[in-house]
């Protein structure tokens, strides 16, 4: 049962459970006027101590579009943080308004601590480096959409792999699945951590390699997930200058990518998939956002009891 469960982490979720929402998901998608109602009554609350615009509002839509309603604020100066109170504090508070709350944070650890003190189910939406669980339902079921399942793939994990943690999240959901395999490509600034490696690949087995340039292995991959190398990691600004343009999708390197690749990104983008790629019918990170709502919508139907 998901009924008055908290959400703080992909492992929180079996895969048996994933697929329960994926599933719900799918039938949104196809009778979304089946589902208008089904959480009359709900209130949802986001509290997002750190900026967000498709976390935020894909909550809210998704809320609304079940029937329900929402609360909230979208930055930490809105709230009573800065008077000085205490996230347990405003946890108990909201708590006792809301049915639901969705969290984020750029305290790591946090999304826990607020479990701890709710009296309704917590959903992490983002707590520092630590997860981004939704974001992680939005590219299985993106990658469900376009693969029709989750094993037997080739996935390139490119640019911010030391810092990003929705690469973490999806790392360590789609190791669950068998005979995929992993190809990270980042500068060696930005290599994804030894955690990753050592006690999620390995320990379930699972082959990857390390690559400093996209274009020397993207015509191997099945899924290509992008994300923004950042200038404020390089202490060396030449270091910089010298990788960023190896991790910038465009035309000329999705020429030589597989026709049936897929393009993910968690958004928001800078300059690492160029907008000509945009409309290359393997670039479906915009795609992406809407099954965000939908699996979102899945989500707390499941969470509330409303399903």
């Amino acid at each position: 049962m998901l009924a008055k469960r908290h959400l703080l982490e992909p492992a929180d979720l079996s895969i048996e459970e994933m697929e329960e929402i994926f599933s719900l998901a799918e039938k949104i998608i196809v009778d979304p006027c089946a589902f208008t109602e089904i959480c009359r009554g709900k209130v949802l609350a986001t509290l997002f101590f750190e900026p967000s615009t498709r976390t935020r509002l894909s909550f809210e839509a998704a809320m609304l579009r079940l029937g329900g309603q929402t609360l909230g604020f979208a930055e930490a100066s809105s709230s009573s943080s800065t008077k000085g109170e205490s996230l347990a504090d405003t946890i108990r508070a909201v708590s006792a308004y809301a049915d639901i709350i969705a969290m984020r944070t750029p305290k790591e650890g946090a999304a826990l601590l607020a479990s701890k003190y709710s009296d309704v189910p917590i959903i992490n939406a983002g707590d520092g480096g630590h997860h981004h669980p939704t974001q992680t339902l939005t590219d299985l079921l993106t990658i469900r959409a376009y693969k029709g399942g989750f094993s037997g793939l080739t996935i390139g994990l490119c640019g911010d792999l030391k810092f990003g943690r929705t690469v973490h999240s999806l790392a360590k959901a789609m190791s669950r699945y068998p005979n995929n395999k992993f190809v990270l490509i980042s500068p060696k600034e930005l290599k994804i951590p030894e955690f990753i490696t050592r006690k999620v690949f390995n320990d379930a087995g699972v082959s990857f390699i390390e690559e400093e340039y996209l274009e020397n292995v993207i015509g191997e991959l099945d899924i290509l997930y992008m994300t923004r190398v950042q200038r404020e990691r390089f202490f060396n600004e030449q270091d910089y200058i010298r990788l960023k343009d190896s991790y910038i999708l465009d035309k000329q390197k999705m020429r030589n990518a597989k026709q049936s690749m897929i393009v993910l990104h968690p958004l928001p983008r800078v300059n690492e998939v160029a907008p000509e790629v945009d409309d290359d019918p393997r670039a479906v990170y915009f795609k992406q956002v809407k099954y965000g709502m939908y699996v979102r919508m899945a989500l707390m139907a499941k969470l509330t009891g409303a399903i």
